[in-house]
């Protein structure tokens, strides 16, 4: 039985009240719920119950709500036991949105304006929660199952649901406009390459080449804005690792999902509540290079880990993959060198480019455009350095026609002729490799 199946029944769900539960405008049944709530609780205290699964609160909602002394009328019966059910042993509000697949996002802006993404727009829900203690609540139920904690003195975490789906928490006095959740959702089926070639993200040539790289232990970095989908597509990239290689993860929350079986995943620590027991990315990324990895898989790097990064890239850890965020291709490798200097060796800026030149074969920039549609718009390859900059050369790009059709943007992927310089990489790993890919 997993956490979220759990509830201390003497409290009611993670320590609420009764009234943080059920408040919500217009809703003519409040009153009922929180009486069939109490009354809920009250037989299950009787029967000396610490804990219950889904299944028997299911039963026993449905027979409070079924009581014909409750007067609900039978038409509402189905739907009053949903939200009954949502805020006992759910998210609440959030629910019904968490288990739809239509959103991509989901943005609590404090509990009376809820926002989803939906096709790359954001859109105002008529959904909201009672007031600021329900929305701590519900963010409380969703950190506890990770094992981290949300107060005044820790008012900023980031989790996961149990489908991966990454979560981030502010409340106040750090927000002041109430406490603010963002979910960014992952589908209960992740994203293959064919449906990225359908959403037009990229072009099977383009596709083709990148299978072609990934199996050829080249180090990419996937780079672009938040919400540009740079965490999907490592997740597909990464598909494409042969089955017998050692992967090791290593992420802030967990949410690259592999499907090969050796699979290792690390997953960063905060600090406890006496500030103790910190677990960065960083020490992570030192502590997998002693565990004898194909593979090395960092979800972002954004700080002094990206020299250890770089490292294990030069240090016989080929096929290395990460993410940052950036503007450009050239934009990834300023910040790159920036990060490094985060590190604290006072390396000089010469000895880093040396370092990112050596270690780094690809850039995959990927952007999200008004339109809300996200397309990689450069693979770009580090071919070494010219005098003291570190020399790139477009493999493929991505070019706007100006026109717009339906509301989308109109553009074509377009090989630039170049042949890769890693081509002979790939090859010397026993991957076939098909010219055709590089002609326009």
């Amino acid at each position: 039985m997993s956490l979220l199946d759990k509830m201390d029944v003497r409290r009611g769900p993670q320590g609420a009240s009764e009234d943080d539960m059920f408040e919500g405008a217009g809703d003519p049944y409040i009153g009922i719920k929180r009486k069939m709530h109490a009354d809920i609780i009250n037989l299950i205290n009787k029967q000396g119950k610490e804990t219950i699964d889904r299944e028997s609160m299911r039963k026993l909602i449905d027979e409070a709500v079924n009581d014909e002394s409750n007067n609900i009328p039978r038409v509402d019966r189905a739907k009053v036991a949903q939200d009954l059910m949502n805020d006992v042993m759910g998210f609440g509000p959030l629910e019904e949105l968490i288990e739809s697949d239509e959103y991509s996002e989901i943005m609590v802006n404090g509990p009376d304006k809820i926002y989803v993404e939906r096709a790359g727009k954001i859109e105002l829900t008529n959904l909201k929660f009672r007031d600021d203690a329900h929305v701590i609540n519900i963010i409380d139920r969703i950190v506890s199952q990770i094992g981290r904690h949300v107060d005044e003195t820790s008012p900023m975490v980031d989790a996961r649901l149990p489908d991966g789906s990454r979560v981030n928490a502010v409340i106040p006095p750090i927000s002041l406009i109430g406490p603010v959740i963002t979910i960014r959702k992952f589908g209960k089926k992740p994203l293959t390459a064919k449906n990225l070639i359908d959403f037009g993200s990229l072009s099977p040539k383009m596709m083709a080449f990148l299978e072609a790289c990934i199996k050829g232990k080249l180090n990419i970095i996937v780079s672009g804005g938040t919400g540009s989908g740079k965490t999907t597509l490592l997740n597909v990239l990464s598909s494409f690792i042969p089955a017998d290689e050692r992967i090791i993860t290593i992420e802030d929350a967990a949410e690259i999902q592999l499907k090969q079986e050796h699979v290792i995943t690390l997953e960063s620590r905060p600090a406890n509540l006496e500030g103790k027991g910190t677990i960065n990315i960083r020490a992570l990324v030192r502590n997998a290079l002693r565990m004898r990895p194909d593979r090395i898989i960092v979800g972002e790097v954004r700080s002094d880990e990206t020299l250890d990064m770089l490292q294990a890239m030069n240090t016989g850890h080929d096929g290395s993959l990460t993410t940052t965020h950036s503007n450009s291709p050239r934009d990834t490798i300023s910040r790159i060198e920036t990060m490094v200097m985060m590190s604290g060796m006072e390396l000089p800026l010469k000895a880093i480019r040396d370092q990112v030149s050596s270690a780094i074969d690809l850039v995959i920039h990927q952007s999200r455009f008004r339109d809300g549609t996200r397309k990689v718009t450069s693979i770009t390859e580090i071919v070494g350095m010219e005098n003291d900059v570190v020399s790139m050369q477009d493999i493929f790009v991505y070019e706007h026609t100006g026109q717009i059709e339906e509301g989308k943007f109109r553009g074509r992927f377009k090989p630039t002729g170049v042949l890769p310089y890693c081509l002979e990489k790939i090859k010397n790993n026993g991957v076939l490799v098909n010219y055709d890919w590089f002609k326009d």
